[in-house]
């Protein structure tokens, strides 16, 4: 994040100040800044199809975000809420919305990787299943490591999930590469992988095995210093004894998926 850096400049007055002269700014004092990072950040997007570790929720839907990172303690905190409703009857059960309320630290670089670890709160608001009971959400834990190798990016996941909904482990590893074809606008491509021990046990007979893999391109679009229009497409593939190969978490078996949506990020 930022640091805002405020300048104040106290400038000497005289009895031979005219009246004028009270609309202007002090002589030596320095501008705001106005793309200043105090922290925060409030994004909204639209998808085509909510996709969540390679299994598919729900159709068309429609998300926002809110969150707020702490600089000044040990390592930085970030705490946030994440909110998705499906804008058709398409998803479990004929409705689906989803409500994330997440905490993150980032714990430091080790051996030139950076590590943050994170617990999420999933609740399910309008939650009606026929895939066998009902739960009003549950818990998941997870550590994220990522690398810069300069030429391209490297990233991993782990996450265990408990308390109702899921149960188990849920593994990913990726890779990212951002090109910049102007000054205000780049595309990054990305693709992984991803293993699934008894993750989505909970709602489907699955057990441990890859789970999906995916490539998405996306196009960041700064339209100034604060705000960012992404389009994104993406596709999720579940060959023959992946977990997600016909996994019907919406009432229709899936396999492969292509997908897209849009996202508008506001910093501040």
């Amino acid at each position: 994040m930022k640091k805002a850096i405020l300048v104040a400049t106290i400038g000497a007055m005289t009895l031979g100040v005219n009246a004028g002269d009270w609309g202007k700014a002090p002589a030596g004092k320095a501008p705001i800044e106005e793309c200043v990072d105090l922290g925060a950040e409030i994004s909204a997007g639209y998808m085509t199809d909510y996709i969540f570790y390679g299994a598919r929720f729900a159709g068309d839907s429609v998300w926002t975000s809110v969150n707020y990172t702490f600089e000044g303690l040990a390592v930085p905190i970030t705490v946030g809420a994440w909110y998705l409703n499906g804008i058709n009857e398409d998803g479990i059960d004929g409705a689906y919305d989803e409500l994330d309320l997440y905490v993150s630290a980032a714990v430091g670089t080790f051996a030139g990787f950076d590590v943050s670890v994170g617990f999420t709160q999933f609740v399910f608001p309008e939650y009606r299943s026929n895939l066998g009971g009902t739960t009003s959400g549950y818990s998941e834990a997870g550590l994220d490591i990522t690398r810069s190798l300069g030429f391209i990016d490297l990233a991993f996941e782990t996450n265990y999930a408990f308390g109702g909904f899921a149960s188990g482990w849920y593994h990913q590893a990726g890779v990212e590469k951002s090109f910049s074809i102007t000054d205000s606008i780049s595309l990054v491509l990305g693709a992984g992988i991803s293993y699934s021990d008894r993750y989505f046990a909970e709602v489907a007979d699955t057990t441990s095995s890859w789970n999906h893999y995916y490539a998405t391109a996306s196009l960041p679009i700064a339209l100034n210093c604060r705000t960012t229009l992404t389009p994104y497409v993406g596709y999720n593939g579940s060959p023959s004894g992946f977990v997600t190969d016909g996994l019907d978490a919406t009432g229709v078996a899936q396999s492969d998926i292509l997908h897209g949506g849009v996202s508008l990020s506001v910093s501040f």
